[in-house]
């Protein structure tokens, strides 16, 4: 492992840590200062000639600050003769704007993936894309992870009798069936509507949920709008509960607050590819380190990491029976 090198933006260094700890390599310090015209410039203050650098860096906001950072240093360790420069993005901020939904919009997911592999970026590894054609924006190979198997490990050994799985929306339904056969439960989902950013209505919910407790799973959680809205109409339809699980929990706004708080939340779980916010110590983090750490170690050695998630990526699970493809 001599040979890896990594580095970490400024977004979550912490997380960076707990993966150096799994590799068993130190984490490579940088330098990033702003100047008096909001210029910024980076600095790796380790070799990186003929290694193999791994630049960790989640885009979470301030957004525009982390993802200039990160193309600076990318750019950096392709200038330092970098035998390859890997970029580990846990959280792909721009995967929301994937498609052309409006005259003249800008599709971000698609031109960030091209900055990325202009700044020196040979590979990527990320996890949880909110939409899964933004993987293919990437003209260089991803690894596209999934956090599925350590969500489901949080639930593993409790009574699940009366539980089922739900899915805020139907776009996410493949990804709950996923999850629900890791726990052999049953599935549900909502079928919405956005009207704004932060504001959507939940017009029905697909699935039985009458009288069992709801482990709603939804990839990223901003607002909170979504899960509030979803959590509504379940217990207008009879259900008696929730666990709410996310990979990304940016928990943004008002998010806090309105899950922290809701009567209908007994927990809420999430990953550490963000920051956990500040005032929640009731939250349940779980962490992805060693995914990333395996991930990592399985590039440099030139092995399979799709086999990682044999039985638990979708991708490389067995087909599965799914009411909405029924319905």
């Amino acid at each position: 492992m001599r040979e890896i090198v990594v580095f970490s933006g400024s977004a979550h260094r912490e997380l960076a840590e707990r993966v150096c700890d799994q590799l068993g390599v130190p984490l490579s310090p940088s330098r990033t200062t702003r100047f008096s015209n909001d210029c910024l410039q980076t600095q790796l203050l380790a070799n990186c000639r003929q290694r193999d650098v791994y630049v960790v860096q989640p885009l979470v906001a301030p957004t525009q600050d982390h993802l200039m950072e990160l193309l600076l240093m990318l750019d950096a360790a392709r200038g330092a003769s970098a035998a390859r420069v890997t970029a580990v993005v846990p959280h792909y901020a721009y995967a929301r704007s994937d498609k052309k939904d409006a005259s003249r919009i800008s599709i971000g997911g698609r031109l960030v993936a091209d900055m990325i592999t202009a700044a020196g970026a040979d590979r990527v590894i990320t996890m949880a894309l909110h939409a899964p054609q933004v993987h293919g924006f990437f003209s260089v190979p991803v690894d596209h992870l999934t956090a599925l198997g350590v969500l489901a490990e949080h639930f593993r050994g409790r009574d699940l009798d009366d539980a089922v799985v739900v899915s805020p929306d139907l776009g996410n339904a493949k990804e709950a069936t996923q999850f629900a056969r890791l726990l052999g439960l049953p599935v549900a989902a909502g079928s919405k509507q956005r009207t704004s950013d932060d504001t959507v209505v939940v017009e029905s919910v697909v699935g039985d949920v009458r009288g069992r407790h709801a482990i709603v799973l939804d990839d990223e959680i901003a607002t909170g709008g979504s899960i509030v809205e979803l959590l509504a109409k379940l217990e207008e339809l009879g259900c008696t509960g929730a666990s709410v699980a996310c990979t990304h929990g940016l928990f943004a706004g008002r998010a806090v607050e309105r899950l922290r708080e809701h009567p209908m939340v007994d927990e809420v779980v999430t990953t550490d590819t963000v920051p956990a916010p500040d005032g929640w110590p009731q939250l349940q983090v779980r962490s992805v380190s060693g995914l990333f750490a395996q991930a990592i170690s399985r590039i440099h050695a030139g092995e399979s990491v799709s086999s990682l998630f044999d039985g638990v990526d979708p991708t490389h699970a067995p087909p599965q029976p799914s009411l909405f493809d029924r319905a």
